[in-house]
């Protein structure tokens, strides 16, 4: 029977989670990742879902986005689900599932929250000791917003656009976000609400998505 897709408030961004099924690989090479990522632009253009920010990690995945209807995640994420756990066990010779049930979600305040979500996701590497700099990663959005690199499946949000007066001035300031460590407590209120699905946001933006859309933590 097919899973009921959840209702998601469209115009409001996103920190998504997938994991392994027992956080198992699920991606064992460049190959893997490139052809997520590809998965990710159809996907993303074809369900309208603007992509601001992702890692890809060896047995996840965290993006930040924002749907542009209600049902628009939910497609998005199944389609890139479905397809590539096709691509993954003919590839690699397995049969079975590949993720850990449904994704997570969680709904982000983009004027207090956003950046610190996206600085978040982008340290992911760095944080599980793959990496030194973020930059030396290269399956996630840093290079993006911090370097330059282009990419057809990324759709900056208007706050990340509005750090600087042009593209080269953003990406200095972003840079600079990265020169301190982030607050424990701030990483530790990101993970919480990534795990509970509850908003990640000001008393504010709560009281509105309760006045709106009845969603309450």
């Amino acid at each position: 029977m097919p899973r009921t897709i959840r209702f998601c408030p469209p115009g409001i961004p996103q920190h998504i989670i997938q994991r392994g099924n027992n956080r198992q690989p699920t991606f064992k090479g460049r190959v893997d990742f490139a052809f997520y990522c590809r998965l990710m632009e159809q996907y993303s253009e074809e369900h309208g879902v603007a992509l601001h920010g992702w890692v890809l990690m060896t047995n996840h995945v965290h993006l930040l986005v924002t749907p542009s209807t209600e049902t628009s995640l939910s497609a998005f994420m199944q389609s890139i689900g479905r397809r590539y756990v096709r691509y993954f066990n003919r590839r690699h010779e397995r049969t079975g599932g590949l993720w850990e049930g449904r994704f997570r979600s969680c709904l982000i305040d983009s004027e207090n929250y956003l950046l610190a979500c996206q600085r978040y996701i982008e340290m992911n590497p760095v944080s599980a000791g793959m990496v030194t700099n973020p930059e030396d990663y290269w399956w996630s959005s840093y290079q993006c917003h911090a370097l330059g690199k282009v990419s057809d499946m990324h759709s900056p949000h208007p706050i990340y656009q509005a750090l600087g007066k042009d593209q080269p001035d953003r990406q200095r300031r972003y840079r600079q976000l990265f020169a301190k460590p982030m607050p424990d407590y701030l990483k530790d209120e990101i993970r919480k609400t990534a795990r509970s699905g509850k908003s990640l946001g000001s008393i504010e933006f709560k009281s509105q998505l309760k006045a709106r859309y009845g969603i309450s933590d």
